[in-house]
């Protein structure tokens, strides 16, 4: 009976300990991601983003096809609907208690793809990969995409994840 109690406890504090450290990754936002990563060294890797679709992905919510596509399948206001957002904003996808500095009109923020940053922001960390990754960094692969860039999405093309992380690349040349 000890020994069934024993591997409960155990199995319990496990879990407990497991979630813990996933729940200490929280999510900062792209302004301070910036400072580090929009210098021309660096390959401006912030106004790559900030320029691209990701960033600009709650907007696309509000063009004349979305609103369309809204109007025919019951849905009032595409910016506020839930089915929308999870894809289109970081913020509405992440646990709101890890959000400490995320904000809604992000879009598709950094840690959408890059995982929370909280932990693996400080250029101490970012200098090492393997310490990078095990403090939350993400390095996206067509698996964490096709979270969105799915047939669920009403507005799916065929997805290559190579051909479309080519159009997003951003890339630190002075590694």
């Amino acid at each position: 009976m000890l020994s069934k109690s024993l591997i409960a406890i155990m199995c319990f504090m496990f879990v407990l300990g497991t979630s813990t450290k996933a729940q200490d990754f929280e999510y900062i936002g792209a302004a301070k991601c910036k400072p580090c990563h929009n210098a021309a060294p660096k390959g401006k890797q912030y106004d790559k983003w900030a320029s691209g679709p990701h960033a600009n992905a709650m907007k696309s919510l509000s063009n004349e096809k979305s609103m369309a596509y809204a109007k025919a399948n019951g849905i009032a206001d595409p910016t506020k609907e839930k089915s929308c957002l999870k894809c289109h904003s970081t913020f509405h996808a992440i646990n709101p208690d890890l959000n400490m500095s995320l904000k809604e009109d992000e879009g598709v923020s950094c840690e959408s793809c890059h995982g929370p940053g909280s932990k693996y922001k400080s250029p101490a960390i970012m200098k090492d990969l393997a310490k990078s990754k095990a403090n939350g960094l993400i390095v996206p692969d067509k698996a964490l995409c096709v979270t969105c860039h799915n047939p669920e999405n009403p507005f799916h093309k065929p997805f290559d994840f190579a051909a479309y992380s080519a159009k997003i690349a951003h890339p630190n040349p002075s590694k």
